[in-house]
């Protein structure tokens, strides 16, 4: 497969760095962002290599030459006026062979590129994009897919500020069909992300979103430069490889994260706790995965909709995204055992695996994300939550916020018992972590 690399911009954002270099060449950890790049193509067998640059385009071709250094082989398109990454593009369409990769020359990255085009091909779209959840969202272009991650919507960060969306970013890495290019006017200046993308969905075509939370992150100016080249002196980047196993924090959502309810059965109705998104927050910048894992029975007596569950999700997104935390991902069993009740919908009404106390949502997120569970926690206020982590291995955590397990059919013995999630993520990155350090030791 080939890769394309987008290498033409001239990274204003980063004041005197790039007015002799563009940007793509900025060196992080001792070597170009582009040398990266190349590295982790080649170290996936991707060794043919298009680079369309702008902005200072010699330094690129004097650097990287033909590739030989690298075994890989580079050519070059130098645009003469900007068209955009569409444009861009567009322009070498005599020059691609079948489905290609598009990178991006300021992001660095380290993902399991096989797993990526596998998923392409799977599902033959014109495009997928990889996605993930961001801390800040309210400034970031973002994705809404369906449950089978076809993407239906793109909304822009020129958004009302009022608007509630799913955290789901364009990470700016692509696999795209030669059919695409179909959808680019030659010689006319266009954006992928804004404008041939959410035409290609408005005309009916497939797109499909890879979510994943290995690591994509922009170097678009000095601060992210500092922070991802920290990142990858320290092992983070490429720890964060799917190949690598993750350790995670499985939270219930009602009673854990938000005020418990009942049901929740409208966006309005869902109310952090205070102190919620700060505890998110600690686990987003530890190695832990922040995954929601959710007994959703108001699906099948009837009192919401799983579109309108996405809908009270949105919410939830974009509260915690306002101050800076996000979740990896959420899963919910819409299922319910008992029968009888008013408004019951029998498609939901069948024997399950996922609804807890049953372990399924974690082990379904152990399979996708893999995750370590040994190393993981489960973090719940009811006994359906301890007994659900118990079955899938992890230790267990219980909340005195919501039910507080008084209201449980079930006996539990959880691992560990605190008043809230605050106090119990503090223990989980601080007390336990320090005693592994110490045992280790």
């Amino acid at each position: 497969m080939q890769v394309i690399i987008l290498a033409g911009g001239r990274g204003t954002r980063m004041g005197n760095r790039t007015r002799r270099c563009p940007k793509p060449m900025i060196r992080l950890a001792g070597k170009p962002i582009l040398e990266h790049q190349i590295e982790l193509a080649r170290r996936y067998g991707y060794t043919d290599i298009l680079m369309l640059t702008g902005y200072r385009g010699e330094a690129i071709e004097d650097y990287f030459g033909d590739g030989r250094p690298w075994d890989v082989q580079i050519g070059y398109h130098r645009e003469e006026k900007p068209l955009g990454t569409g444009g861009a593009i567009k322009a070498v369409e005599q020059r691609i062979r079948g489905d290609f990769m598009v990178f991006y020359g300021d992001v660095l990255m380290d993902l399991d590129l096989h797993a990526l085009a596998a998923y392409h091909a799977q599902r033959k779209p014109l495009a997928t994009l990889v996605v993930h959840p961001n801390n800040h969202p309210q400034d970031s272009d973002l994705v809404e897919t369906d449950a089978e991650g076809r993407v239906t919507a793109f909304h822009t960060a020129r958004r009302p500020p009022h608007c509630c969306h799913r955290n789901l970013a364009n990470a700016a890495l692509y696999v795209l069909s030669p059919e695409l290019l179909r959808h680019i006017r030659a010689a006319a200046a266009c954006d992928l992300g804004r404008d041939v993308f959410p035409a290609v969905v408005r005309s009916g075509g497939l797109i499909s979103a890879y979510n994943t939370p290995e690591y994509l992150r922009d170097v678009g100016t000095e601060e992210r430069l500092r922070e991802v080249e920290a990142d990858v002196t320290s092992g983070k980047v490429a720890r964060f490889n799917r190949r690598n196993a993750r350790k995670a924090v499985f939270l219930d959502r009602d009673g854990v994260l938000n005020v418990e309810r009942g049901h929740v059965t409208a966006p309005e109705q869902l109310q952090l706790f205070p102190g919620a998104a700060r505890a998110v927050r600690q686990i987003n910048r530890s190695e832990y995965l922040a995954v929601v894992v959710s007994n959703q029975s108001a699906i099948a007596k009837g009192l919401i909709s799983e579109r309108q569950l996405e809908r009270i999700h949105a919410r939830l997104d974009t509260l915690l995204g306002a101050e800076g935390a996000y979740l990896d991902r959420i899963y919910y069993c819409p299922h319910h055992p008992e029968r009888g009740f008013p408004g019951e919908r029998p498609e939901y009404k069948i024997a399950c695996t996922c609804r807890k106390p049953a372990p399924g949502m974690l082990l379904r997120g152990a399979a996708e994300l893999n995750i370590d569970l040994a190393a993981s926690f489960m973090i719940g206020d009811q006994a359906t939550d301890m007994l659900a982590g118990s079955s899938a291995s992890v230790k267990t955590i219980l909340l005195r916020t919501g039910y507080g397990a008084t209201n449980s059919k079930y006996v539990c013995l959880p691992d560990f018992v605190f008043d809230d999630l605050p106090q119990a993520v503090d223990f989980v990155l601080g007390g336990y972590e320090r005693l592994l350090g110490a045992s280790a030791g």
